[in-house]
């Protein structure tokens, strides 16, 4: 398969990290979003959302949106749980994710990391709600190792690409011992190098 993105979007690194921990062959095919290369008729023709992540099967289907694809990749692997309403609590915090964490958390990184503003300049209602979606993480894990299960799964994963990169977005997590223990958990399980 071959996944269409840009290393800089953390929805993108999701998909990377799912198929790295589960052994999945892929070519990375980068897209430079801030050259509009998501919206040329090649990349529309692929999905007309004209937005990054995409993965591209060997039959030609494709398919995107991040939390749908790694879901799609982890189907029938152990980073989805067998219990059907432990599934479903992973389903939940996908949802959660999307509407009310990566809108704020992932903004105010790229306001700072591309747009150059200022730590006081980011827009106060994404810092307000990013700032309750920091503290639901640190209050849901509640000690726990992993949100689902006790175990690493895509829920983790979502949760896990901007939320390590949040300092990025002027956001401390000195005051959230249990979320920073979950981010160092989650690096050593999948490989990764602790975050800046």
């Amino acid at each position: 398969m071959k996944i269409l993105g840009d290393t800089n979007s953390g929805n993108c690194l999701k998909v990377l990290y799912t198929a790295d921990h589960l052994g999945l062959p892929y070519e990375f095919v980068p897209v430079d979003i801030a050259k509009g290369e998501s919206r040329t008729p090649a990349f529309l023709a692929k999905s007309l959302m004209g937005q990054v992540p995409v993965v591209e099967f060997d039959d030609g289907r494709c398919l995107a949106q991040s939390n749908a694809i790694i879901r799609y990749l982890a189907s029938d692997s152990r980073l989805l749980p067998d219990d059907p309403f432990l599934e479903a609590k992973v389903d939940e915090l996908l949802f959660w994710e999307q509407y009310s964490h990566e809108p704020y958390v992932a903004v105010c990184r790229f306001q700072m990391v591309y747009l150059g503003k200022s730590r006081d300049e980011r827009d106060p209602m994404r810092v307000e709600r990013a700032e309750k979606a920091l503290d639901f993480m640190e209050a849901r894990l509640g000690g726990d190792a992993f949100f689902v299960g006790g175990a690493l799964s895509v829920a983790d994963i979502a949760l896990l690409a901007y939320t390590r990169l949040s300092s990025q977005g002027g956001f401390d997590l000195t005051s959230r011992p249990g979320v920073r223990k979950w981010i160092a958990r989650c690096e050593e399980v999948l490989g990764l190098e602790a975050a800046a």
